[in-house]
């Protein structure tokens, strides 16, 4: 689960991360004068609030010289659908602001603690080059781009701390400020099951201190049951309501570009489901995990979601029938067809106990319902279905 800026920066102000005062704001008129954080310089930043990096570049990342001009940059924002690069061509509605005092800042660096999966460690990623071109750094430059691994059993030492420092050639001041800064960031990241901690760019102002200026948090969504405050203010608007109205049904849901569905009991399943569509020539409509004791309500649900995709031409439905008999779930697939009123080509494969007498069921149901018992067949039937 992703976090705004202002959320990720309220968690690390807490583990004595610095960042700049701010104001959240949903209406234009919430920026009143005398609301506004104080500007030493007279100007704020206005942030666009959304789940996507790249902002600044989309027009999320304005300044303005008054707070008269706060309040028109807010009025033209809020209410605004914003693309980046990262949302693709939908892009993600902007219904929150938040508004800070300009920084004078001096340099721009980066830094980050994520996972190596493979090193089963919290790795810190720093680098000189901040900004909002970091991906392109790492591409072409990527020797500018230093890595430590963090012992879980003693955290993050000081002398790793200083190595950082001296990698990003910090002085005085802010050289003095990092082992705390760097503590506080790995505290907040183990405290609050993070996958990914982001400071971009973390800056080095022209008083020789650092400074959060920007703050990326996604936490664990395996977490949902230590982290309830922080999964309680998630922010639905920011993701595809789709995969949010599966989340309500207990369905396991990722939209995808194709244009042929699957409706599988099992996540292995699915991705293999998946593949032979792909080699079949098709293409995948979407995820779908239905879980292994799956039910007749499940099933109506998952076809509701299937059907609600403009872009979907077929079905494949593969459940292995492990848990629950085939010719029950059969019966599911058959009444949630008739419930929602499926009029599609769709292609079941059923295989486990009582794999036959599902199938059969199936056939004599007088659906739209090809029934089949070998998933690589049942993958090219689907993919003739939808060109047909």
């Amino acid at each position: 689960m992703n976090l705004h800026e202002h959320q990720a920066k309220t968690l690390l102000a807490g583990f004595n991360v610095p960042v700049a005062p701010g104001l959240v704001i949903n209406h234009p008129a919430q920026a009143a004068d005398d609301q506004l954080p104080a500007s030493a310089d007279g100007r704020w930043v206005i942030k666009a609030q959304i789940h996507s990096g790249a902002r600044g570049k989309a027009g999320g990342v304005r300044v303005a010289q008054s707070p008269d001009e706060v309040r028109a940059i807010a009025a033209e924002l809020i209410g605004r659908t914003l693309v980046t690069h990262q949302t693709g061509p939908t892009g993600l509605p902007v219904h929150q602001l938040l508004v800070e005092p300009a920084s004078a800042i001096a340099r721009e660096l980066y830094v980050a603690l994520t996972v190596d999966r493979h090193a089963q460690r919290v790795v810190l990623i720093a680098s000189r080059h901040g900004g909002m071109d970091i991906e392109q750094v790492a591409a072409d430059h990527p020797e500018s781009i230093m890595r430590l691994s963090v012992n879980p059993t003693v955290g993050l030492m000081g002398h790793q701390a200083r190595q950082i420092g001296f990698a990003l050639g910090l002085e005085d001041a802010a050289f003095k400020q990092l082992p705390a800064l760097l503590r506080g960031l790995y505290d907040a990241f183990i405290r609050h099951d993070a996958d990914l901690i982001e400071i971009n760019p973390l800056a080095v102002t022209e008083a020789g201190s650092l400074l959060a200026v920007d703050a990326k948090i996604a936490i664990d969504g395996n977490a949902a049951y230590r982290q309830k405050a922080l999964f309680a203010a998630k922010d639905v608007t920011q993701e595809d309501p789709t995969e949010v109205a599966a989340q309500a049904s207990g369905l396991n849901y990722i939209s995808l570009t194709g244009d042929i569905a699957c409706m599988v009991n099992g996540a292995g399943l699915a991705m293999a489901t998946m593949d032979l569509i792909q080699s079949a020539g098709g293409s995948p409509a979407n995820f779908l995990d239905v879980g292994g004791g799956t039910s007749t309500e499940k099933v109506a649900a998952a076809f509701k979601l299937i059907l609600a995709n403009p872009r979907v031409t077929a079905i494949l439905v593969n459940i292995f029938g492990g848990i629950v008999r085939c010719d029950l779930i059969a019966q599911g697939i058959i009444s949630a067809a008739r419930e929602v009123g499926l009029s599609l080509p769709t292609v079941v494969r059923l295989e486990g106990t009582n794999a036959a007498e599902g199938r059969q069921l199936l056939a004599e149901s007088g659906l739209n319902l090809v029934a089949e018992h070998d998933l690589a067949t049942a993958a090219a039937r689907v993919v003739a279905l939808s060109r047909a």
